[in-house]
């Protein structure tokens, strides 16, 4: 029998190397637009996610979540938000931008600090100003020796950090949201994709079966992913989950460096060193903290 560490590793390793596969599973869909691509995934997961809340019988869960008007408005702009990330990344994979998407979810953990900072006042040690540090000369080097901007790396860092923000101000579960957000973005999807079938500019049937089981199964890799990361949260620390996380990125950029044969020069590697340096120092932070409060609540008698 498996101990509740073990199984939550499972569930969290799992949940992030399906993440990391995302790029190539995307890279199938290619044949059809970036923005339809993102109307099936909504429309998909939203119909997985309400299976499993009716079979799981959690229906009370979003009634009561939506009886907050902050939940609602949390819940409205965290669909927005997370919109934002899955166009962003979806438009990087039919673009072959992989390294620069997955340069974002490097960043995204320290985004997030730094938004904690601005809009929840949360405290810096000197961890996570070093951190920052790095993760900014690492942008700057993208600028000055690729000579462009990192709008891809930007968008997705800012918007799945912004993301995480507003999620944690908003008292419902991962399951729950999940739901809402997709039926939040429901109606439009639906709407768009009237229009593309309407104007024979859609590729759901178009493309052949392959992708259209394909395009019905981006709800299903959209939300198990998600449900794995939630059981794997409540049985694990978060250090160890925060660990997990990198995996993701990591993937990605191995998929982006041999699958999809992007360049990776020296300027990329100097840029993306710098974040994984910075990564190195706010885990290092972050474990010396968690050791700090596990001193302070199980003090020697």
């Amino acid at each position: 029998m498996l101990n509740q560490q073990q199984t939550g590793l499972i569930y969290g390793l799992t949940a992030y190397v399906l993440w990391g596969f995302f790029p190539i599973f995307f890279y199938y869909l290619s044949a059809v637009q970036p923005t339809e691509i993102l109307t099936q995934r909504i429309v998909w997961s939203f119909v997985f996610v309400l299976v499993v809340v009716m079979l799981s019988g959690k229906q009370s869960r979003i009634k009561d979540a939506l009886k907050s008007p902050a939940t609602r408005k949390a819940m409205a702009l965290s669909s927005v938000l997370i919109a934002i990330n899955w166009l962003t990344f979806i438009w990087a994979v039919a673009n072959e931008r992989v390294l620069e998407s997955s340069f974002g979810y490097f960043l995204t953990p320290l985004v997030s600090v730094m938004l904690a900072k601005v809009f929840l006042s949360e405290t810096l040690d000197k961890y996570r100003i070093i951190a920052c540090v790095f993760a900014v000369i690492g942008i700057a080097i993208q600028i000055v020796l690729i000579g462009s901007l990192p709008w891809v790396s930007l968008i997705v860092s800012m918007s799945f950090g912004l993301y995480g923000l507003v999620r944690k101000q908003a008292e419902v579960d991962s399951l729950s949201g999940l739901t809402i957000e997709t039926a939040v973005l429901l109606p439009l999807a639906i709407a768009y994709w009237a229009w593309l079938a309407t104007t024979g500019q859609s590729g759901f049937v178009s493309n052949g079966s392959g992708v259209t089981w394909l395009l019905i199964a981006s709800g299903l890799v959209t939300a198990l992913p998600l449900l794995l990361f939630a059981a794997a949260a409540k049985k694990l620390s978060l250090t160890a989950v925060g660990f997990m996380m990198y995996i993701n990125p990591i993937m990605q950029m191995l998929s982006g460096i041999y699958f999809f044969g992007e360049p990776f020069d020296q300027a990329q590697l100097i840029s993306f060193g710098f974040i994984w340096v910075a990564l190195i120092v706010f885990s290092v932070g972050a474990i010396i903290q968690q050791r700090r409060m596990k001193v302070l609540a199980n003090p020697v008698q």
